[in-house]
């Protein structure tokens, strides 16, 4: 018999896990900019995001707290999670090709890291409301999904799924030690809801891209794509360049976050497929064409093997979720690049300001 849900107690102070990342970055500014206090909880592994920790503290001054600390390290998530009454865990192993590397290191850190999230929540008396981020590849390959080839994007050939996407009913498939990990977490968030009544809710994400992402080969393409291109260096498409998927910009991300937590009573124990739907799809060559427009060069790049557990085809059915909160993605797949593009141009992260700047005019 499931636990009723037990309501978190009000303290105004959130918990990021993975709090220096750039999901995390965003949530922070926002709940900060409310009134909020935020703990900060990252073990800085992830090149650059010491920058997203130092432009946090710079804009919200004490009202932030970074705590240096490993998910793995039960003792520290005791300690962060102390007067805490919403928890966002993001802390993660990201990347398919570190997990087929390493199953160990993914495991440890995405499955037995988020265990000891749940039972240090577990033990408290009035346990916060937690979201934790899953991901669409516990769906597998997808290889079962009827495809046809059109010049630039793979599209279903059923026009349910073309309209819709696929749907939380789409029967779960774990593919790649990192689908397991993070399938196997989200498995036990969902369980400790039910059995031991923690307010505690999933989302399966979709592609995320905006500012204070420093995206890489592996994770964060759409925001790879363009730091190359920014940096005149090539890019490499595995596969065919044709898969598609949707893409959601962050503050769309965060609006939804927001309101899991805010109706966390009707969230909690379900998983929601999060991302931009079938309105805000793209597939790689077709960000490259994006690209070319919005800065003037197409980036060069070359063509690679397809890799392990690549899905053709993936776009979020989100309706579940709308029909329960009222959410709706408002940015557009153009106007975001845009304004990722000019976030990254007014960054670090090109090689020099003057060349990212002349890369735009040209």
């Amino acid at each position: 018999m499931n636990q009723p849900i037990r309501k978190p107690a009000s303290t105004g102070l959130s918990l990021i896990t993975g709090g220096a990342g750039f999901i995390a970055t965003n949530v922070a500014d926002r709940l900060l900019a409310s009134g909020r206090r935020v703990r900060l909880f990252d073990n800085l592994s992830r090149d650059g995001v010491e920058d997203n920790v130092r432009w946090i503290r710079a804009r919200h001054g004490d009202r932030v707290e970074f705590v240096r600390g490993d998910v793995r390290d039960q003792a520290a998530v005791c300690r962060a999670l102390r007067g805490v009454d919403q928890v966002f865990h993001f802390a993660a192993q990201v990347a398919v090709t570190t997990s087929l590397n390493d199953p160990f290191l993914d495991f440890d850190v995405n499955a037995r890291g988020t265990l000891n999230l749940l039972e240090e929540i577990r033990a408290m008396e009035q346990p916060p409301s937690l979201l934790f981020t899953s991901t669409n590849k516990v769906y597998g390959d997808l290889y079962d999904v009827p495809l046809r080839r059109r010049r630039s994007r793979y599209e279903p050939a059923h026009e349910a799924v073309l309209e819709r996407g696929i749907a939380e009913t789409r029967p779960l498939d774990f593919h790649s030690p990192y689908g397991c990990s993070k399938g196997a977490a989200e498995q036990y968030v969902l369980d400790y809801a039910r059995t031991f009544g923690l307010p505690a809710t999933v989302f399966r994400m979709s592609c995320i891209y905006g500012p204070h992402q420093f995206g890489t080969e592996d994770q964060g393409w759409v925001a790879h794509f363009l730091i190359q291109t920014l940096r005149g260096r090539p890019l490499t498409l595995y596969g065919d360049g044709l898969q598609v998927r949707d893409v959601l910009f962050v503050e769309d991300l965060v609006d939804a976050m927001l309101l899991a937590h805010e109706a966390i009573e009707d969230t909690a124990g379900d998983a929601f497929n999060i991302g931009g739907g079938p309105s805000r799809t793209i597939s790689l060559v077709e960000l490259l064409d994006l690209i070319a427009e919005v800065t003037g060069h197409r980036p060069a790049f070359a063509v690679e093997p397809w890799r392990p557990a690549d899905q053709r085809y993936y776009v979020s059915c989100t309706a579940r979720f709308e029909r329960l909160s009222g959410w709706r993605p408002r940015v557009s797949v153009r106007e975001g690049v845009e304004r990722l593009l000019a976030w990254l141009v007014n960054s670090r992260l090109g090689e020099s300001r003057a060349v990212a700047a002349g890369k735009v005019a040209s």
